[in-house]
C-alpha cells in the first residue's frame, strides 16, 4: 500500500531471480567469469575489494558520478548544473537528459503524496526502509559519513531517483552493449592466456611471432571453450526478452488510479519518446565524432524502447533477463 514501494516496484522486477541465477552460474566459484577472465579465481575478490575501498550511495546518481570521475564540473550556468570535461561524451549527454526526466517524475510523485514537509521525516515506515537499506543491506558501511540523510521531500527525491537510476538507464548502459561490443571475441578477449613475446632474436616465442603472427595471437586468446562461453553469456545478457517493460512505457495500476499520478507519468511518457528523437539527431550529427564518425557505431544504449532481441538499445525499468 505504500506510495514509494509502488514507485519502485517495477524497478525490481525479476531482481530476486537473475541474482539468484548469476550466483548459480556467472559470479559462483569456477563459473563462468572466473574460468574466462584473467583474474580466475580471484575476479569476485577483486570485484568485493573494490565495492569494499570504492563503493558510496551518494556517487551512484549520475551527477555525482561525473564529478567523481573527474568527467564534469559543477556549473549553475550549464544545462544539468553541470560542465563536462569531455564535452563529446555520449554516455553522459543522454544520460544526464534522462537523468532529469526520472527526477523530475519521481520529484512530482513525491509532492503528491508527501504535500506537507514533515511528512516524510514521520513516515515510520519510510524511515525504517533507510534505516535497513544502511545498516543491514550495507552493515559493512552502515557508519560511513557519506550515506544521504531522510528528513526533507528532497532528500527523498534524491535517494529515489538514485536507486531509479541505477536499475533503469546505469544498468542499461553498462549491460546492453555487451555483446556488440564483446560478441567478436579479438575486440575484446576477456583473458591472455600467454605472455606478450620478449623483443629477443633467441626466444622461439618471439620467433613464433614474427614468422606466424596469427599462431601467436590465437594462442593468447581465449580458448574456443572459453570465447564460447563468453559470446553465449554475452548474448544472453544482451537480450531483450519479449515481455521486457520498458521506461515510461508501461503505467502501473496503482498510478493510473491516481489522475493527478497518472499526469506526471504522460508527462514522463512524453519526455522518453523526445529523448529517443534527440538521440536520434545526435547521432546524424558530423560533430560529433565519438558517435557519428567512420566506423562509429551510433551510441543508442540509453534509447528507452527497443524490440526483443539482441539491440543495442532500450531502458528497461528493471535489472532482469
Amino acid at each position: 500500500m505504500h506510495p514509494i514501494y509502488r514507485l519502485l516496484h517495477p524497478h525490481f522486477r525479476y531482481t530476486m531471480e537473475i541474482n539468484a541465477l548469476a550466483r548459480e552460474g556467472l559470479i559462483n566459484a569456477d563459473g563462468t567469469i572466473e574460468s574466462s577472465f584473467t583474474p580466475k579465481k580471484y575476479s569476485m575478490l577483486l570485484s568485493s575489494v573494490v565495492y569494499d575501498k570504492q563503493w558510496q550511495f551518494d556517487l551512484q546518481a549520475l551527477p555525482a558520478d561525473l564529478i567523481h570521475r573527474g568527467m564534469a564540473v559543477k556549473d549553475p550556468n550549464a544545462p544539468h548544473g553541470l560542465k563536462l570535461t569531455i564535452e563529446d561524451y555520449p554516455y553522459a549527454n543522454d544520460g544526464l537528459l534522462l537523468w532529469d526526466a526520472i527526477k523530475q517524475w519521481v520529484t512530482d510523485y513525491v509532492n503528491h503524496y508527501y504535500a506537507d514537509p514533515n511528512q516524510v521525516e514521520s513516515d515510520k515506515e519510510l524511515q525504517a526502509w533507510w534505516e535497513e537499506i544502511r545498516t543491514v543491506g550495507h552493515g559493512d558501511k552502515k557508519d560511513e559519513p557519506w550515506w544521504p540523510v531522510l528528513n526533507t521531500k528532497q532528500d527523498l527525491v534524491e535517494i529515489i531517483t538514485t536507486i531509479v537510476w541505477i536499475t533503469s538507464g546505469h544498468h542499461a548502459a553498462v549491460n546492453f552493449g555487451q555483446y556488440n561490443y564483446a560478441g567478436y571475441f579479438p575486440n575484446r578477449p576477456t583473458i591472455a592466456r600467454t605472455d606478450m613475446p620478449k623483443e629477443d632474436p633467441s626466444d622461439p616465442e618471439w620467433k613464433l611471432f614474427m614468422e606466424k603472427p596469427e599462431v601467436a595471437l590465437l594462442k593468447c586468446f581465449p580458448s574456443q571453450i572459453q570465447a564460447i562461453k563468453v559470446m553465449s553469456v554475452l548474448g544472453i545478457l544482451s537480450n531483450h526478452s519479449p515481455d521486457e517493460e520498458y521506461l515510461g512505457q508501461t503505467i502501473e495500476p496503482s498510478w493510473e488510479d491516481d489522475p493527478i499520478v497518472k499526469a506526471a507519468f504522460e508527462v514522463f511518457s512524453g519526455k522518453l519518446k523526445e529523448l529517443e528523437g534527440i538521440i536520434d539527431g545526435r547521432n546524424t550529427d558530423r560533430k560529433l565524432r565519438n558517435r557519428s564518425d567512420a566506423g562509429v557505431v551510433p551510441y543508442e544504449l540509453l534509447k528507452p524502447s527497443s524490440g526483443p532481441g539482441v539491440t543495442g538499445k532500450g531502458v528497461p525499468y528493471s535489472i532482469s533477463i
